[in-house]
């Protein structure tokens, strides 16, 4: 992969936590949507891609670290996937849910989310169901988008790189 589409990856990664960040602050069709514990750790999910991406775009093709940050960054797309997959899982089951969850109290004594609460704070509730967005819930547009990243990067591993 070259450093346009580590960049490219990159950018788009931080412009999906941009755009959920915006959900949160202004809101869609008259609701906010408050992150719920899995919607942040997604968050760190992409975070996570952007600085490998950026990071991988920084060495020069041949070198094997740009090749250690590309699967970081393909294992940071497989988490989140996976994180994904749960709150999808949870929309679909929401008796699952049992209100307050105890992972938004640990997620929420980090210090990132005390530093930046409008970015890390989780307050919402896993399975609550909030208009859709073309057609589909938050989460599905993040499995969408974990799994376009990591068949993108799982494909362009496997690729043979030149200068």
């Amino acid at each position: 992969m070259n450093q346009a589409k580590y960049l490219s990856l990159s950018l788009l990664s931080l412009g999906l936590v941009i755009f959920a960040v915006v959900l949160q602050q202004v809101g869609y069709q008259g609701v906010s949507f408050l992150p719920c514990p899995l919607c942040i750790l997604q968050r760190v999910g992409y975070l996570a891609i952007a600085i490998f991406c950026f990071i991988a775009a920084g060495f020069d093709p041949l070198n094997p670290l740009r090749k250690v940050f590309h699967v970081l960054a393909a294992a940071a797309a497989a988490y989140g996937l996976s994180v994904a997959t749960r709150q999808v899982w949870l929309l679909s089951h929401p008796e699952s849910s049992c209100g307050i969850d105890p992972l938004e109290t640990w997620i929420n004594q980090f210090q990132l989310a005390k530093g930046l609460p409008w970015l890390f704070k989780a307050d919402g509730l896993c399975s609550a169901k909030l208009p859709a967005i073309l057609g589909l819930q938050v989460p599905e547009w993040s499995l969408f988008w974990f799994a376009f990243f990591l068949l993108v990067l799982a494909v362009s591993f496997f690729k043979k790189t030149t200068k």
